[in-house]
């Protein structure tokens, strides 16, 4: 709709833009209750203040804002943010228009990868991370952003997908909303020698003998949606082996170095995740930079001792900013399996199994999707 081109009267003003009766032209200033600031007119722009004429109307457009059903909804301010934990529909009832919005930003994680298994087992990849940057700039977005990425909507439903984390040694699955799809992680690699899967984020590799850490933003994306996963460490007489920690959103997976049994050494980490303010404080994890909430953290890699009746000098586990699960070391027997798994909703990687024998890796974080638009 529109007030009309020609032969403009006070009722086709208040058909636009609504008000009361009697009708009165200073009801319409711009910037006022009823005619946002900006609003769209060609014979405009209407004034703020001072003397203001019928004429200044024609063709001028009233603001209409985006509405849409689906997922647990927040308000902040003046936008509403849909948040995603499991599949469902975003349906927009309102297209809005530029007047007002008509446009959503989004953040897509999808479901990271699981942890290697036995000794030297690699971290899991996080799932790829996506995002736009909000304009304007109502919150801080993450470095991974893409400028100018928030995407016009029509009245129709959009499906969404929730990636699930990666059990053991398997990748983790892709997220998606609309035309976006963020790439599950890569899963961690399984001693003996195999290297880290390739995915959102590459999977660390095993260390025993080492293998090379799995490629991240695997299928290609720009801005990237992760990094590599870590490289494997062979054992010698000195160390046990180690596995590559998994590759986080912002950063990659270290390289595994020799476990901490017989010689005191550094974990393998995973690679942080991304922080990010576009959804409430229950969502994601803490992080260095606050109020940000962070996604996506990299799974540590195990680090593996000589033998298990040798007493550990050092706790080697790997956790990531962003959710992703420690990598374990030998001597834990039996093995606190409950920390090697990614955050639930970050989309982290699963650290690798730690200890002698046959232990298993840990599951990755299942993802989120978080829609925001302004709503008035």
């Amino acid at each position: 709709m529109a007030v009309p081109s020609t032969n403009v009267g006070l009722s086709d003003i208040q058909t636009e833009f609504g008000g009361s009766n009697p009708i009165s032209l200073s009801e319409y200033y711009s910037g006022g209750p009823l005619v946002p600031s900006g609003a769209p007119a060609p014979n405009g722009p209407i004034p703020s203040s001072g003397q203001i004429a019928i004429g200044q109307f024609r063709c001028a457009v009233a603001a209409e804002f985006v509405a849409a059903t689906g997922g647990s909804i927040a308000t902040v301010g003046n936008y509403k943010i849909h948040t995603f934990t499991g599949p469902g529909t975003f349906t927009v009832t309102n297209a809005g228009n530029a007047a007002g919005s008509n446009t959503v930003d989004y953040m897509v994680q999808a479901g990271g990868g699981g942890g290697g298994n036995n000794d030297g087992g690699g971290g899991g990849g996080a799932g790829g991370f996506r995002e736009s940057v909000p304009s304007p700039a109502a919150w801080t977005a993450s470095p991974r952003a893409a400028s100018g990425g928030a995407l016009p909507v029509s009245a129709t439903g959009y499906p969404v997908t929730v990636g699930g984390g990666g059990a053991k040694n398997a990748a983790g699955s892709n997220s998606v909303f609309s035309t976006i799809t963020s790439n599950g992680g890569g899963r961690g690699g399984n001693e003996p020698g195999e290297p880290g899967g390739n995915g959102g984020s590459g999977g660390g590799a095993s260390g025993e003998p080492s293998g090379s850490g799995g490629s991240g933003n695997t299928p290609s994306r720009t801005p990237s949606q992760g990094e590599d996963g870590g490289d494997g460490s062979p054992p010698t007489p000195y160390t046990g082996a180690a596995g590559g920690g998994g590759g986080g959103v912002l950063n990659a997976g270290t390289a595994g170095f020799g476990g901490g049994g017989c010689y005191p050494a550094p974990a393998s980490v995973g690679g942080d995740g991304a922080g990010t303010a576009i959804a409430p404080s229950s969502y994601g994890t803490p992080g260095p930079s606050a109020p940000l909430r962070y996604y996506g953290g990299g799974g540590g890699g195990t680090a593996s001792d000589c033998h298990p009746s040798t007493p550990s000098p050092a706790t080697v586990k790997g956790p990531s900013v962003g959710g992703g699960g420690k990598g374990g070391k030998s001597n834990e027997v039996p093995q606190p399996s409950g920390d090697r798994n990614g955050a639930t909703n970050t989309g982290g990687g699963a650290g690798g199994a730690g200890g002698f024998g046959y232990s298993c890796g840990g599951s990755g974080g299942s993802g989120i999707v978080h829609i925001r638009y302004k709503f008035q």
